[in-house]
C-alpha cells in the first residue's frame, strides 16, 4: 500500500472544512422530493432521518505505516473527527469529510479492498466508517466492513479497551437517531406553493 501521508493527497483532504450544517446533512438520511406542475395538487410526505452523536477516533501510527485505533468516543454531530498521530510527533485532524476522500481513494485504487493496518483501514473500519455508512448516500462503506468477522475488526484497535469504547461510541450514535416525517401538500389552494407540517420520532 502506497503510504499516503507523504504525499500531496493527504496533505489537501485534512484541510476539507465541514461546517455544522453540512456535519448534520452528513448524517441525515434525507430523502430528497422534487414538485412538479402535476403534484401540485398532490399531498406527499417523506421522512429525514439524523443523529445526535458523532464520534472522535484516535488513531495512533505504531510503525512506519502502520496504523491502530487507540480509542473512540461521543461527540456532538458537528464535532466529530478522526485525530492521528504519527511516529515523528505531529497530528493530522480529518473531518468527516476528509476520512471518506481518503477512503474513496484508496477504493479507487483498491476495489477489493480487504484487510490491512494502513490509515484508510483504520478509518473505514472504524468509528468514521461506522458514522459515514449511517448516511445511505455512503452506504457502500457497509458492504466493505460486512467482510470482517469480530476477530478481524478487533484487530484494527490497540487493546481490547479501544475495541471496547467502539462498540459504546456506535451505540451511542444509533441511539441518538431521530426519524421525522415531513409532510407537503398546497397551502390555500394556490399552485406552486405549499404547506408543510411534520412529525418527529425516535429510532
Amino acid at each position: 500500500m502506497t503510504e499516503l501521508r507523504k504525499g500531496s493527497f493527504i496533505r489537501k483532504v485534512k484541510d476539507i472544512s465541514m461546517g455544522g450544517a453540512l456535519a448534520l446533512a452528513l448524517l441525515s438520511g434525507t430523502a430528497l422530493v422534487s414538485c412538479s406542475s402535476n403534484d401540485d395538487e398532490s399531498e406527499y410526505s417523506y421522512e429525514e432521518t439524523s443523529y445526535g452523536k458523532g464520534i472522535r477516533s484516535h488513531i495512533k501510527e505504531v510503525s512506519p505505516g502502520e496504523f491502530k485505533i487507540i480509542s473512540e468516543e461521543n461527540v456532538p454531530t458537528d464535532s466529530s473527527m478522526a485525530i492521528v498521530s504519527y511516529l515523528d510527533g505531529h497530528k493530522d485532524t480529518l473531518n468527516p469529510m476528509a476520512a471518506k476522500a481518503l477512503i474513496d481513494q484508496e477504493i479507487r485504487s483498491n476495489p477489493h479492498m480487504g484487510y490491512h493496518s494502513g490509515l484508510s483501514s483504520m478509518l473505514l473500519y472504524g468509528g468514521m466508517g461506522y458514522l459515514l455508512g449511517r448516511n445511505s448516500s455512503y452506504s457502500y462503506m457497509n458492504n466493505y466492513r460486512g467482510r470482517m468477522n469480530p476477530e478481524q475488526s478487533r484487530s484494527f484497535y490497540a487493546n481490547p479497551g479501544a475495541y471496547a469504547s467502539s462498540r459504546s461510541a456506535a451505540l451511542g450514535v444509533e441511539t441518538s437517531r431521530s426519524v421525522r416525517t415531513v409532510t407537503t401538500r398546497p397551502a390555500g389552494g394556490r399552485k406552486g406553493f405549499f404547506g408543510r407540517s411534520s412529525g418527529r420520532s425516535g429510532g
